[in-house]
């Protein structure tokens, strides 16, 4: 049953990718920014089906899992981004570019536009290997299926499904992603409430750590889940991608709002369902506690709520990993094929280039996932790379026009090599140098280097 609903699921947006490819072959603008059409209702669902990934799924409710609340402060990264945000939609529309790359050479030249792509090429990577590892793990669960034979499967269906359409319908999509994925983990969520109240105060059911502002975690380790995670909110290429397809600046601006609001109670949710999940299913591993969701889902909710909260881990798995792969590959064509190989390239040729680089791209993904331990440590190298690399010129080009393209360019140079050499020791040494997380020496020397030489 497990199974069928998420194949049933997934058949139905496959089934509708199918029905408007036919929107996808119109133009390149088409394909890349929805032909600047979105409404503002679209956005918020497609903002939020992007965000919520497999980092929440799996990461934010295995943390919730081990630490309970405390571990909302990766989150709340994200809720103090899109706050944030609010400011920028409407300059951001106003543009007309099609990725942060572009805004970056406006701003400071081609060898930036060239640094910002190779960093989100890494990111992004990392970002949609963990989404295919998510997809393998879910399958591993509910139907016993290798869990790099599933990864391999969830790869290519979002190749496929990405594919065929592009941004215009992935976008409409994730109006039934976003549906699905709040309807499915609010009624599973609902329930577990119901059911530790009936056992008790839902409270009686946590550890006192797990109900308080740090628990288990130091302030330290809390700014290190907040801070990549601002940063790279603050900086993502998706996020901006989807304002460039936004109807107008009104439009943009709107869905910010509706935005924050469903990523507060979708991902407050989430870690709520590893908190619970902490009670009904003690015991788990670090790894083990990353798949908490599906679990509960198996093993605790009646088989009706089980099978809709699948779905909505198959949503936000797929819905996630679509735009992991499609804006990297957008960058690659704009900024490779298009201006080295191909410069009057017809939109076919551009809509072909795309679905190369989104095959290519993840190949690479599924090699990436094997390096990393758990769906957190790849999120978080993910989140730095990009946060320290590419925001802090990104919001200078908005907000600090005196910047120079040098400053700006060996900034972003400065977070990405920071951020390389930091992990490379971290795994060499089984363990940060001095304790220190990569986020701070990256940021600082992102952000020193574009103060210093300006």
């Amino acid at each position: 049953m497990y199974l069928g609903a998420v194949l049933i699921y997934l058949s139905v947006l496959a089934a509708i990718g199918v029905w408007r490819m036919r929107d996808a072959a119109a133009t390149g603008d088409d394909f890349m920014v929805a032909g600047r059409s979105l409404p503002a209702y679209v956005l918020v669902f497609t903002l939020l089906s992007t965000w919520i990934g497999s980092g929440s799924l799996f990461a934010g409710a295995g943390l919730g899992y081990r630490v309970g609340l405390p571990a909302l402060w990766q989150s709340a990264g994200a809720w103090v981004g899109i706050a944030i945000v609010f400011f920028i939609a409407p300059k951001v529309r106003r543009l007309e570019q099609y990725t942060v790359p572009d805004v970056l050479e406006l701003s400071y030249g081609p060898t930036a536009r060239l640094l910002g792509t190779i960093t989100i090429v890494f990111a992004y990577t990392a970002i949609a290997a963990y989404q295919f590892r998510g997809g393998g793990r879910l399958l591993q669960l509910i139907a016993g299926i290798d869990p790099a034979i599933g990864a391999l499967v969830t790869a290519a269906f979002c190749v496929l499904f990405t594919a065929l359409a592009g941004m215009r319908s992935v976008a409409r999509l994730d109006v039934i992603n976003g549906v699905t994925i709040l309807a499915g983990v609010g009624v599973a969520l609902i329930y577990l409430l119901g059911r530790a109240g009936a056992a008790g105060p839902a409270a009686a059911t946590a550890r006192p750590d797990q109900l308080m502002i740090f628990g288990a975690l130091s302030p330290w380790q809390a700014m290190g889940l907040l801070v990549p995670t601002l940063c790279l909110l603050l900086g993502e290429a998706n996020i901006y991608q989807k304002f460039f397809s936004a109807r107008d600046e009104r439009a943009a601006r709107l869905a910010v709002v509706g935005w924050i609001a469903g990523t507060i109670v979708v991902e407050s949710m989430i870690v709520g369902l590893g908190l619970l999940g902490s009670r009904q299913v003690p015991g788990l591993t670090v790894s083990e506690s990353e798949t908490i969701v599906v679990r509960v889902a198996v093993d605790v909710l009646p088989a009706l709520i089980g099978a809709a909260l699948l779905a909505a881990c198959a949503a936000i798995i797929v819905s996630t990993a679509n735009s992991m792969l499609l804006s990297p590959a957008t960058n690659l064509v704009r900024d490779v094929y298009q201006r080295h190989f191909r410069p009057h390239a017809t939109a076919a040729e551009i809509v072909l280039a795309t679905r190369v680089a989104l095959a290519a791209l993840a190949a690479l993904g599924l090699v990436a996932g094997s390096f990393f331990p758990t769906v957190l440590s790849m999120a978080l190298w993910a989140y730095t790379m990009y946060g320290a690399g590419i925001t802090p010129a990104l919001l200078a080009s908005f907000f600090w026009p005196r910047v120079t393209p040098q400053a700006a360019t060996w900034s972003i140079a400065a977070g990405m090599s920071v951020t390389l050499v930091w992990e490379i020791v971290a795994l060499a040494r089984g363990g940060y140098p001095l304790g220190i997380q990569t986020i701070y020496p990256a940021l600082v020397a992102s952000v020193g280097v574009l103060v210093g030489r300006r």
